[in-house]
């Protein structure tokens, strides 16, 4: 382990108990490198300081709470295997304790749980499916699925929409579409929506997706066309195409492909980072529409990919593919970024969950 740019000290491989009166997490996965990384930040200055490390068995990929922030479940995958392990997390140290896991019949790339926190969704690309776990009341992940369903090719992540009714799953290209369910939150069964395939334009690749805080407003990043796509989605659930915008500057020419996106917890701004321009492009967002307008980039390592934003609002992460490093942005009054440091965490850093336990 490593810092640069006047980062704090990291210990190389410290494990200790520590008690804050607010503790503010990001947890790490590392695929490559086979190791979970838990990070205390320090809200004054943003700085990460390593409190623990353990090794994994399988490649540690995206990671997700529940609601409550008790448990936690975490995607794993090797060439041979796929896997949802679940943990339960203990809100004084931030140690997460192993409960159980469930093998999938092919990769999963994407776990999320629903908005009750009584099931955990998987989004597999191929042969492209989607499944639906029940959790247990120990926040233990049950083995038997309440609900499988086959989409297509490239299926890359899932979400229920706030009213916990409705399950979006994008599809990059070549499928370029958004498979709509109806979902049941007793049961946690899935129905086709009426419309059960929304297609996006052709050879933009929808791919990750963040909801609006307050507005009935979706934004879902389209890789291969390095774009960002405004949905509306109306009360039965639909997709209403609203705009499309590039995540590039007008005078780059080179090959490039978006990797996320996420929302400001105030609902003012979006950020999707670039990944051959190597940059993080943000967007004001206009409060009474939800439309979009460019506000620049910031530059990132390597190939950013995974990205998060602390709870409060305070600081943003991106983790690079390329050169297995975290850079950590201030976020201003205005929502823009500025960078600050820039971590050694090793290849590669999977994913990036900020959280705070009071």
């Amino acid at each position: 382990m490593g810092n640069e740019a006047g980062a704090l000290p990291i210990p190389p491989y410290s494990i200790f108990t520590f008690s804050m009166t607010k503790r503010h997490i990001v947890y790490v996965p590392v695929n490559v490198d086979r190791r979970f990384l838990t990070f205390q930040m320090w809200p004054d200055s943003g700085k990460l300081e390593l409190i623990r490390e353990v090794d994994t068995e399988h490649e540690p990929w995206q990671v997700c709470t529940d609601p409550t922030q008790r448990y936690l479940y975490q995607q794993v995958r090797d060439e041979n295997y796929s896997g949802i392990a679940s943990f339960r997390i203990d809100p004084a140290t931030a140690e997460l304790t192993w409960t159980g896991e469930v093998e999938l019949e092919a990769a999963a790339c994407y776990v999320q749980t629903d908005r009750t926190g009584r099931f955990v969704f998987a989004a597999g690309l191929i042969p492209g499916f989607v499944t639906v776990h029940p959790i247990g009341p120990d926040g233990v992940i049950q083995t038997a699925t309440a609900d499988r369903r086959v989409t297509e090719r490239y299926a890359h992540s899932i979400q229920t929409d706030p009213s916990n009714r409705f399950v979006y799953v994008p599809h990059v290209s070549d499928s370029d579409s958004i498979y709509q369910f109806l979902f049941d939150e007793n049961t946690g069964q899935l129905r086709p929506h009426s419309t059960p395939r929304r297609a996006a334009r052709p050879g933009h690749g929808p791919r990750h997706f963040a909801f609006h805080p307050y507005l009935d407003v979706v934004y879902f990043n389209a890789e291969q066309a390095s774009g960002i796509v405004v949905y509306r989605y109306n009360p039965d659930g639909s997709l209403e195409e609203l705009q499309i915008l590039s995540t590039l500057p007008d005078n780059f020419s080179g090959t490039n492909s978006t990797a996320s996106v996420r929302v400001h917890p105030s609902g003012r701004m979006l950020y999707v980072p670039n990944r051959g321009h190597e940059s993080i492009a943000m967007f004001g967002i206009d409060q009474a529409t939800g439309f979009l307008s460019p506000k620049g980039h910031v530059a990132a390592e390597a190939c950013p990919r995974p990205v998060g934003i602390d709870p409060n609002g305070t600081f943003f992460y991106a983790g690079s593919d390329d050169t297995g490093k975290l850079t950590t942005y201030r976020i201003d009054e205005d929502c823009l970024l500025q960078p600050l440091y820039t971590y050694d965490i090793g290849q590669i850093v999977s994913w990036i969950l900020p959280l705070n336990f009071d």
